[in-house]
């Protein structure tokens, strides 16, 4: 059997997030404690390195927007927690940024192990940078997987979250280059009947290319929704 199969774990899209539970730089947490949120779930290979410092600011920075999606981030690397305290430490004596998320401490790498983010080609002990985008009800949404020289998009991640949100609340997709207030597209219909109202209803709005590739606004209620859920303004 590939050694690397044995060792890693298979998260897959579409199921339940393994929950654990860790040592972080906020104190003890379990996967458990983020129902009801999103979660980005991000590993690194090292502190102290340059990638990411520049990650771990960058996702500093960009907190508040996802805190307006009612997101939350959680990093992990293989280095201990008094390691990680003092990475924080330099970051704030040199950027005057505290980092608003925990850091696991997985001196282990149990939970690097579940998660398939030890990659044995590049390095055995190095996390490579995954990011995993994990829904309210604690389902995996989205699995990244960048190399160890190259940082992360951070706006990127954003996006996708807007974007998953925006499918999951008007039951749609969202087409190539999507960005929040962009049309999306519509189910396509199943049926020939069906079919003849969308060609019918593309011939009206110029709003499609064909019967199974048809584009509408996103709903207000749909807006609402989404906002009213990520603010707390119901």
């Amino acid at each position: 059997m590939d050694y690397e199969l044995l060792m890693n774990g298979t998260v897959k899209i579409g199921q339940h997030a393994p929950d654990f539970n860790a040592e972080t730089t906020y104190g003890p947490i379990c996967l458990d404690d983020y129902k009801g949120k999103w979660l980005v779930f991000f590993s690194h290979p090292g502190d102290f390195t340059p990638v990411c410092t520049t990650e771990m600011i960058a996702f500093a920075q960009a907190n508040p927007y996802f805190e307006k999606l009612n997101t939350k981030l959680l990093g992990l690397s293989i280095d201990s927690n008094p390691s990680h305290l003092e990475w924080m430490r330099d970051i704030y004596n040199m950027t005057g940024i505290i980092l608003p998320f925990p850091i696991v401490a997985d001196r282990n790498g149990v939970i690097a192990r579940k998660y398939g983010m030890i990659s044995n080609d590049i390095s055995t002990t190095e996390t490579v940078r995954n990011v995993f985008v994990i829904d309210d009800k604690g389902i995996v949404r989205v699995i990244l997987v960048y190399p160890l020289n190259i940082g992360r998009f951070i706006p990127e991640i954003i996006r996708i979250v807007e974007a998953l949100q925006m499918a999951d609340c008007s039951k749609s997709s969202t087409p190539a280059n999507w960005l929040p207030n962009q049309p999306v597209i519509m189910s396509a219909p199943r049926t020939f009947p069906l079919l003849q109202e969308r060609l019918d209803y593309i011939n009206q709005n110029c709003n499609g290319m064909s019967w199974y590739l048809a584009f509408q606004d996103p709903k207000q209620e749909c807006l609402n929704k989404i906002n009213c859920e990520n603010n707390d303004n119901c």
